[in-house]
């Protein structure tokens, strides 16, 4: 099993999220995070031009098992894409084991 870790734009969760819906990845967490990267964020109040380092983004975690790595991973490349600085990072990690809580159950099988 698999551990998929991704760091991307909030503006694209909605669609990193259809995306992951359609190849049957029907659960995972998110939160809201804030970070620092490459993207210069720049603002302007009052007239005065400013910058801040502070990036907005949504952190997402999927476990998957091994045969459905490559898929999963295409999938938040292709769907959380932009083509500008920031669109954020995939982290890969392996997972020792897995139980359902309800049954007690372990093993791939509980990701299904």
């Amino acid at each position: 099993m698999k551990k998929i870790e991704a760091i991307i734009r909030k503006s694209k969760f909605s669609e990193v999220k259809k995306a992951l819906h359609g190849i049957g990845v029907n659960f995972f967490a998110y939160w809201d995070v804030t970070g620092l990267g490459n993207e210069k964020m720049g603002h302007v109040y009052r007239g005065v031009s400013y910058s801040t380092s502070d990036i907005q983004r949504r952190y997402l975690s999927v476990v998957v098992n091994d045969d459905f790595e490559d898929i999963t991973i295409q999938t938040i490349l292709k769907s959380a894409k932009s083509g500008d600085v920031g669109d954020g990072k995939i982290f890969v990690s392996d997972i020792k084991e897995c139980y359902r809580i309800r049954t007690g159950e372990k093993g791939g099988e509980t990701l299904k």
